[in-house]
């Protein structure tokens, strides 16, 4: 049987928070068996060429986000293995008999993709909600991912890219890309006082829709110094590093960082926060940042359960929670494709040279990939990539 190297989480469930990381590991490679598989016939084999780190990856790595997700689905399936992994851009290299017919793809074409495999049938995906899906799978999450040199998927979540108009490397990025640009359609920002709280790798492409798509006035916050300086560099207007402070619960808000943000609104508060490191503190910085009648937007996700103190105050506000799950199969795929596709706006070429460092460190040669290397490029750089070529 032919085998492909490919990063796993292989662990059962009384391991998981004893281990952390993944496992470079031989496993089959994937085939078209339409006589064995009728889905087959829909799917295709790509040979991937970039696969991109995400926030989710880095939280699975250390074994504190989608873990019961994570289990039900090896449980429900009878296994102990999970290929990790859900953004990539790659060659069609194997077609089934009616993926031309049905989505127009072909062997040989280049294509990023959606990480949520859908259902089509629920009562969401029959009206036009597909991200809302009752019966999604998550790719490298509730099955197999795309941290192999072969991956096989639904051919319904292609995109078919092209690489004179955005370059291979940030085409690996429309995933995430597109939760930025999911984010930042549910509300209109355009002349807002915005607030950022995490400036990881969505909250820095989000700092860059933000003053594409119009806001006035945006804010950046992070624990980290580096992440708050590249916000600065991608456009945001003010910045704020949240230093350590004693707290008598790990939930309370940061008070010096509130009275910023009030500071830099005149007293008021911002018109939207965007909550997207996770922590229960951050959700708790967003709701008492935002103005009254002001909106939140949950996107970040951690295990556990949250505590939000004087809960009836976010009622009195009149505050707006938003939570954003992946992205609007295709309609955040559009948006993300002509915005990136602009090169007047200077919104790729900041992804590539100020994000990604032209991709002097954080593109890491799949080849070379180690425990080691991982956790020290985690922590030098906010996004990263494996190059699949190498």
């Amino acid at each position: 049987m032919e085998t492909i190297n490919a990063l796993t989480i292989d662990i059962s469930k009384n391991e998981w928070h004893n281990q952390k990381g993944f496992f470079k590991r031989e496993v089959p490679m994937p085939v078209l068996d339409e006589k064995h598989n009728t889905k087959d016939a829909a799917s295709v084999i790509v040979k991937v060429m970039y696969a991109g780190i995400c926030g989710s990856d880095r939280g699975m790595w250390y074994r504190n986000a989608f873990t019961e997700l994570f289990h039900s689905a090896l449980e429900k399936e009878h296994k102990s293995m999970r290929i990790v992994g859900h953004e990539f851009v790659g060659e069609v290299v194997g077609a089934g008999s009616l993926v031309n017919e049905l989505y127009g793809i072909k062997v040989g074409d280049p294509v990023s993709g959606d990480s949520h495999i859908t259902c089509g049938k629920c009562f969401q995906c029959r009206i036009g909600e597909q991200e809302t899906c009752q019966d999604q799978a998550i790719m490298g999450i509730s099955i197999d991912g795309i941290f192999g040199e072969y991956v096989k998927i639904p051919a319904k979540n292609l995109w078919v890219v092209d690489f004179n108009r955005v370059r291979p490397e940030v085409c690996a990025m429309y995933d995430p890309f597109g939760n930025a640009v999911h984010a930042l359609t549910r509300v209109d920002v355009r002349g807002v006082r915005i607030a950022i709280f995490g400036c990881g790798q969505i909250g820095l492409f989000s700092i860059l829709l933000a003053r594409q798509f119009g806001a006035a006035k945006v804010i950046a916050i992070d624990v980290n110094k580096d992440n708050v300086d590249m916000a600065l560099e991608l456009g945001a207007h003010e910045g704020i590093v949240i230093k350590p402070a004693d707290k008598a619960n790990p939930y309370d808000i940061d008070r010096e960082v509130i009275d910023k943000v009030k500071e830099l609104t005149y007293g008021k508060g911002v018109d939207v926060s965007m909550e997207m490191a996770g922590f229960n503190s951050s959700v708790n910085n967003c709701i008492e940042a935002t103005r009254f009648g002001g909106q939140v937007i949950l996107f970040g996700i951690k295990d556990g359960d949250f505590i939000i103190p004087k809960f009836s105050k976010m009622v009195v506000k009149g505050i707006t929670l938003h939570n954003i799950i992946g992205r609007q199969i295709f309609r955040t795929w559009q948006i993300a494709q002509r915005v990136l596709s602009d090169r007047k706006n200077g919104v790729q070429d900041k992804m590539w040279d100020i994000i990604m460092r032209g991709g002097n460190g954080p593109v890491i040669k799949f080849s070379e990939f180690s425990h080691e290397l991982m956790e020290e490029k985690m922590k030098q750089y906010p996004k990263l990539l494996f190059d699949m070529q190498s």
